[in-house]
């Protein structure tokens, strides 16, 4: 919901960082791999209860999502690394709350699953837009810099980070924050499959 107004400080606070690292040689494509590792290692912290050293994890692991464009754009954004990024973004998102169901099966199994169907939800409502928007040569103009087409919602990037990080520092209160997270998203799917029914509707 409020990704739209994040991304531009965040490109701005991130490109001198970026442009260091890409003078060093380092890929963005070796940053989203590396934030993909540390991501599904703060899933494994989460899952044995060590919930500081998973919320460190989400935090590294988001900087990189960052700071991987910020490399791209300071070298040449590619296909394959927009590939990537979104990609890698849905492993580490359906990771996570993963580990919490782990770490207590009992109390956190039925909103985890709960939660992450509605990832599933958003998500491939998400992705088929972008497929047909890309095929219709359209692009959002919320999101210029974007590899794909970014169809926003309820539910974005900043909301669900936020909603990961209180899992960390508030562990007990798992489920309630699934269930009212997974019924936010669930509503971000509906909205992006109606947005696709009223886009494509001819043609």
């Amino acid at each position: 919901m409020i990704d739209a107004a994040l991304l531009p400080m965040q490109r701005r606070l991130l490109a001198p960082p970026g442009q260091w690292l890409a003078s060093r040689g380092v890929r963005a494509d070796q940053l989203t791999l590396a934030g993909c590792a540390v991501g599904l290692a703060a899933a494994g912290a989460a899952a044995l209860g060590l919930y500081g050293l998973a919320l460190l994890g989400l935090m590294l692991n988001r900087l990189a999502d960052g700071l991987d464009g910020a490399v791209a754009r300071a070298t040449r954004p590619t296909d394959r690394g927009a590939f990537l990024d979104i990609a890698l973004d849905f492993v580490f998102y359906a990771a996570f709350p993963l580990g919490f169901v782990l770490a207590d099966p009992g109390a956190n199994a039925v909103p985890g699953a709960v939660l992450i169907f509605s990832f599933v939800l958003s998500g491939t409502s998400f992705l088929a837009f972008a497929v047909v928007a890309a095929k219709r040569r359209l692009s959002a103009d919320a999101y210029p810099m974007k590899g794909i087409y970014y169809l926003g919602g309820l539910t974005e990037g900043a909301e669900t980070i936020a909603v990961f990080a209180l899992f960390c520092l508030v562990p007990a209160a798992f489920p309630t924050l699934a269930l009212i997270f997974a019924a936010a998203c669930t509503v971000t799917g509906l909205t992006r499959y109606a947005a696709g029914w009223r886009a494509f509707g001819e043609g």
